[in-house]
């Protein structure tokens, strides 16, 4: 493609005109994209690809005779000045942000690559690789932005067996939910099927009962098919489970998918894969797990800073670790021995709850 190709006739002219308006829809909606996922969820990887794309993208419009684009522009005859859709998009929330720019993108984009098909068609394949990218952006956006609203003021998790008593099982989600824990997750390797789903329709009854208008959440580790024909609130995987992907397909759209990761390299991995949520560890010795190794502090600080997902500390977390946490920018965890079988699960769970509080204050003090 050479700049002498850019002979616009009369026949062109406006396809120009379209090429240019798209063009300058396209960076603006990928910058506000950028901007969002930068300055609002402090998410590096996001960050990262939003940049890339929006790079590429004036990459490929400097290229050819796609610069030349400009001597047609024409504001004051442009018959869509003034022209206001019926109804716009809501923008109240970092996810009407994300939502809006990204179609206006994606639109953009599909506007390029149909019009340079006709007076630059060997920019159209470009443009419409760069809608895909977009795709992946805007799924990795909108996980993390819904997340983060759905997770927010969450930061203890409680992991809970099954229990062979059903009404001491009960009994402790009860006792739980009234004290202020606001995410459970039911975690049993040895209860069959039918009595395992008989204690999540518990625990999900339970939860509606005592805060209707804002019910704790409850997760099922593993079995992310219980989780779904039960009416649970979500799924936990891990390595040895389905893949994110697949979680997602079988817990659908609004049901939330978490992941556990050992690495930042399985951090990132769950992230783009489209993971609601990470559970992030070893961190320290466990009395209801073996662990080979423990998170290393770097991976603990890197994700806290790199990952706007929320991050759940995981493995042998107690009270008097917290603060150890919190330095590495960990503000959030999932804790089962800790509180299942201290000698009051409530007043423990308590406890961490009021401690997390102040940690998370703490630096706005």
């Amino acid at each position: 493609m050479k700049t002498s190709d850019f002979e616009p006739s009369g026949a062109t002219a406006g396809v120009w005109r379209a090429i240019d308006a798209s063009a300058n829809r396209a960076g603006e909606a990928l910058r506000v994209v950028e901007d969002v996922v930068r300055f609002v969820l402090d998410d590096a990887q996001l960050t990262a690809l939003a940049k890339d794309l929006r790079h590429a993208l004036a990459t490929l419009l400097a290229q050819g005779p796609l610069p030349h684009r400009v001597a047609l522009r024409d504001v004051p005859g442009d018959v869509g000045i003034g022209v206001e859709p019926p109804v716009s998009l809501r923008r109240v929330s970092p996810v009407d942000l994300i939502a809006a720019n990204a179609a206006r993108a994606s639109q953009a984009l599909r506007s390029l690559t149909e019009c340079a098909a006709v007076v630059a068609p060997d920019a159209a394949a470009g443009f419409e690789q760069l809608r895909y990218r977009l795709y992946t952006l805007e799924r990795g956006a909108l996980t993390a932005a819904r997340a983060r609203e759905r997770l927010a003021g969450i930061t203890l998790c409680v992991l809970i067996d099954a229990q062979a008593d059903l009404a001491g099982f009960d009994r402790l989600v009860s006792s739980l939910v009234e004290v202020g824990v606001r995410m459970l997750q039911i975690r049993d390797k040895v209860l069959q099927t039918p009595a395992l789903v008989e204690r999540v329709a518990h625990a999900i009854a339970i939860t509606r009962r005592l805060a209707p208008a804002d019910p704790t959440l409850v997760i099922v580790n593993d079995r992310v098919d219980v989780a779904s024909a039960v009416g649970a609130d979500g799924g936990h995987t891990g390595a040895d489970d389905l893949p994110t992907t697949l979680a997602r397909r079988v817990l659908g759209p609004q049901l939330l998918v978490g992941r556990t990761a050992h690495t930042i390299a399985e951090a990132r991995a769950a992230a783009a894969d489209g993971a609601d949520y990470l559970g992030v560890g070893p961190c320290f010795p466990s009395s209801t797990k073996s662990f080979g190794e423990f998170a290393a502090a770097e991976f603990l600080r890197t994700v806290s800073r790199e990952i706007s997902l929320p991050a759940f500390a995981i493995g042998g977390v107690t009270l008097d670790r917290l603060d150890e946490l919190a330095a590495l920018g960990i503000t959030r965890v999932a804790v089962a021995a800790a509180v299942t079988r201290a000698r009051d699960p409530a007043a423990a769970a308590a406890a961490i709850i009021a401690r997390l509080k102040q940690l998370q204050a703490a630096p706005l003090a």
